[in-house]
């Protein structure tokens, strides 16, 4: 349609009059036909398979964000349940109308007798759904159908919803509902299984330029590409907005539309002084940046959105740098596009995360801040000092350098057998004196230590190793994490396979792979595998207590001493050559007593069964 074209259909699918009043772009060019929708494939394509084999539902329900077509598309689809034309030769509903029916212009104006539209968020009541309940009954007037269109029916009430359970379900042949709504997850789970649902997307920005520049043809109105990239940025995927937006930009620039005119309009900034703020950032250039930031504020930008346009940059760069693809969207203008390109090569991963997430925060507390400008000046500084920050694996490994260097520059350690930690855990010396052996070492001079030689690996191939290597290291809490929450795989030298107990701790792991680096002088990897592995060491410790006391409970002697004393308990098992006997020890050699099957009494003065059992160590007993 052109500006002063008569009513017929333009190409854009807008019907005006050039005797009627202004009407704003979003109604004038609202899409009439199927064909007329854009960015709605899926859906168009399902309708009108569904039309063409006559298997038309009896509900529909669209759901989808603001301006993306939900309202029109309703009455598109009343519009092909009811297309007519004068002469009879339509007799069925059909997606095709090339010219406006019998029904059509009534429909589209929302004044038909037999299309009835209903706002549920101000009739949201079980009276309102009663009246439709009772009018349904009837036959069309003059129409093939009676259409229903709820406008927003997540509105309604509970009470409501359920009024329409019935009639939506098994409604009159001559009846059809259709739902629209931006809130899906509000709207109950019975009246879903009673609809077909279409998900109505967003549009794409290039398809939404497109469309822009097909508007601002027929209103012969000059618009720059990049104000329409940036309209259609800024419109976020809704048709509408978009048009609005284009609507009042051809207001504001008086003639052609630019750019500039955009961006004042919006509050937005120069996007190539963005880009230039956010160099500034990244090189820590803090006067610059500041200063940037200040004249972006004094020509009328909102602080909060300059921090919103930097953070939309920084995933723009981000994105890029994982998907160079990326960089060719329309949607960006061309210095953001080969900017982006640079910037995406030279920033590492950690440098745009952290960006990113100070950006967020920044973004919010400059919303809270009673001086925004002065809230967002204190976050460019933040980001600025952190760019140029080392991440914490840097650290670690700077400081790991400075150590290696030190101890290379200090001298050697006296030389000890390292093949293997059994035999350094059987010749550990106390830990004050390695401590002062330690110290001695690093303190004597290099000439006295001798050459110079860098502390061999040590070789741990078992698990028993570690837990001696833990021990001899004084570390408590490793050495019982290695034998109550962890569950053997594989061990061999460098590297741990294990299974984790549920009571492990989170950073176990990597606690376990630094200590092991740290005390055999060599990389350790530890990882936790997917297979169940051995039980842990204190398991197994328990089930050979558990067995040894079940073979000492058979024991004659020992049954004959619980059933002399009912109630004793066997508490512990010991080997006979630990096992003290008043002020000695019980001979290992000591032969156990015979036994033939007579009745055995224990004498009071024995201590110890051939077993090593401790009478004294019955529950309840001191002494026997």
């Amino acid at each position: 349609m052109s500006a002063g074209g008569d009513r017929n259909q333009s190409e854009l699918g807008g019907y005006a009059s050039s005797a009627s009043p202004y009407r704003v772009l979003a109604r004038k060019y609202r899409p009439a036909t199927f064909a007329d929708l854009i960015g709605q494939e899926a859906m168009v394509r399902t309708v009108s398979n569904a039309f063409e084999t006559d298997r038309i539902p009896q509900a529909w329900i669209l759901t989808g964000v603001r301006g993306v077509g939900k309202t029109t598309t309703a009455r598109i689809l009343a519009r092909a349940l009811n297309y007519e034309l004068p002469d009879g030769s339509v007799t069925k509903p059909t997606v095709n109308m090339p010219t406006l029916g019998i029904h059509c212009q009534a429909i589209m104006d929302s004044r038909h007798i037999d299309v009835l539209e209903m706002d549920a968020a101000s009739h949201n009541g079980v009276e309102d759904v009663r009246q439709i309940n009772d009018a349904i009954r009837y036959a069309p007037v003059s129409a093939r159908y009676k259409v229903y269109i709820l406008d927003e029916v997540h509105m309604l009430t509970p009470q409501a919803f359920n009024a329409l359970l019935k009639t939506l379900e098994e409604p009159p042949p001559h009846a059809k509902f259709i739902f629209a709504t931006t809130e899906i997850r509000k709207v109950p789970i019975t009246i879903l299984s009673r609809c077909q649902r279409f998900d109505l997307r967003r549009v794409d920005a290039g398809v939404l330029i497109k469309h822009l520049e097909r508007v601002a043809l027929n209103e012969q109105v000059e618009v720059e590409p990049q104000a329409l990239a940036l309209i259609a940025r800024a419109a976020e995927g809704s048709v509408r907005d978009s048009l609005s937006l284009l609507d009042q930009a051809i207001a504001h620039a008086a003639g052609s539309v630019q750019a500039e005119h955009v961006r004042a309009m919006l509050g937005l900034a120069d996007r190539a002084r963005i880009i230039d703020l956010f160099e500034s950032i990244m090189r820590g250039d803090i006067a610059a940046a500041l200063a940037e930031l200040r004249s972006q504020y004094e020509t009328g930008a909102d602080p909060a959105v300059v921090l919103s346009d930097l953070a939309e940059f920084t995933h723009f760069v981000t994105r890029v740098k994982i998907v160079p693809s990326v960089g060719d969207d329309p949607a960006f203008i061309e210095t953001e596009r080969s900017r982006g390109r640079v910037l995406a090569e030279r920033l590492s991963m950690r440098v745009l995360s952290r960006t990113w997430q100070m950006l967020l925060k920044g973004i919010a507390e400059v919303n809270a801040a009673g001086r925004p400008l002065a809230a967002a000046e204190m976050i460019l500084i933040r980001i600025a000092y952190a760019a140029d920050l080392p991440t914490p694996d840097e650290v670690i490994r700077s400081l790991n350098g400075k150590d290696t260097q030190q101890r290379q520059q200090s001298g050697s350690v006296a030389a000890t057998d390292r093949n293997s930690f059994s035999t350094l855990a059987t010749q550990a010396q106390p830990a004050q004196e390695r401590a002062g052996s330690a110290v001695a070492a690093r303190a004597a001079p290099a000439a006295e230590a001798g050459a110079e030689r860098k502390p061999e690996p040590l070789v741990c191939q078992r698990l028993e190793d570690l837990i001696a290597l833990a021990a001899a290291k004084r570390d408590i809490g490793v050495k019982l994490a290695l034998e109550r929450d962890v569950r053997l795989v594989r061990c061999e030298d460098g590297r741990l396979e294990v299974a984790l107990e549920p009571g492990a701790a989170k950073s176990l792991i990597n606690d376990l792979a630094r200590k092991f680096s740290q005390w055999s002088n060599r990389p350790w990897i530890v990882v936790v595998s997917a297979e169940q592995g051995e039980p842990t060491i204190r398991s197994q410790n328990d089930a050979r207590k558990a067995e040894l006391k079940t073979g000492v409970r058979s024991d004659p002697l020992v049954q004959a001493v619980l059933a002399r004393f009912p109630g004793a308990e066997i508490v512990d098992v010991r080997k006979a050559e630990t096992v003290g006997s008043g002020n000695g020890e019980t001979p290992a050699s000591q032969p156990p007593p015979s036994v033939d099957g007579e009745e055995i009494e224990p004498e009071p003065e024995e201590e110890s069964s051939a077993f090593g059992v401790r009478s004294a160590k019955m529950a309840g007993y001191e002494d026997l």
